[in-house]
């Protein structure tokens, strides 16, 4: 089968998966409140106001399913989404935000590091970073947290429709170079827009053969 001809049964994949139903179950405000372990996870994680409540309103076709504010700080809970039974979706707590409480930054930040180090249905965090400024230091710190967690990362680049085209390529050859130097990144950076849909397609394709890798493991262990 040609690259090609592969990249559109994923998407195709992708897209069978998110049309199906996917709704609220669960919101996790501390570490010993998270819901049972069940379908396989993929969560998205990002400093405050990134956009990833937005991209999973996109990736799942309904605007309203993940609260998303123009107040920084606003989500302060894991919000776990089931995606009919095949996967689920965790929108994580937004960090770097300057103006929270030391005490505040320290619990979300604790209630992120204790799921990211004991979730064994994890399968892969989505980092979102501002397509405008690249990485911060708190998406560094958060990779080496990944890194020593040794839970898979991949990069996706938000806002997308507001970034020039002309700027595009060195963004994501600066991200790239980043995590030629992360032991638990995924070689791939993707440019989305939850306004546009840019690069959505794309990630559900992604998120798709996660899946299918999943359950290939599963089934050749079990053989």
């Amino acid at each position: 089968m040609s690259d090609a001809a592969a990249a559109a049964d994923w998407a195709e994949a992708g897209r069978k998966l998110f049309a199906g139903r996917c709704e609220f179950i669960f919101a996790a405000a501390r570490s010993d409140g998270l819901p049972p372990i069940g379908a396989p996870e993929v969560a998205f994680a990002g400093r405050s106001n990134v956009g990833k409540s937005s991209l999973v309103n996109a990736l799942t076709g309904r605007s309203g399913l993940a609260r998303t504010s123009r107040t920084p700080g606003r989500t302060q809970e894991l919000i776990f989404f089931d995606l009919h039974g095949q996967a689920t979706l965790v929108d994580m707590p937004g960090y770097g935000y300057a103006a929270a409480s030391k005490e505040k930054a320290a619990a979300w930040g604790g209630l992120a590091r204790d799921y990211l180090r004991g979730r064994p249905t994890l399968l892969r965090v989505f980092v979102l970073v501002d397509g405008h400024h690249g990485l911060k230091e708190s998406d560094q710190e958060t990779m080496r947290l990944l890194d020593a967690a040794a839970v898979s990362y991949a990069i996706v680049l938000t806002k997308g429709d507001e970034v020039k085209a002309a700027d595009r390529s060195a963004r994501i050859a600066a991200t790239l170079d980043a995590l030629r130097k992360r032991v638990a990144a995924y070689p791939e950076v993707m440019f989305t827009s939850a306004r546009t849909g840019e690069g959505i397609a794309d990630l559900r394709a992604h998120i798709a053969r996660l899946l299918a890798e999943r359950r290939a493991e599963r089934t050749a262990s079990a053989g």
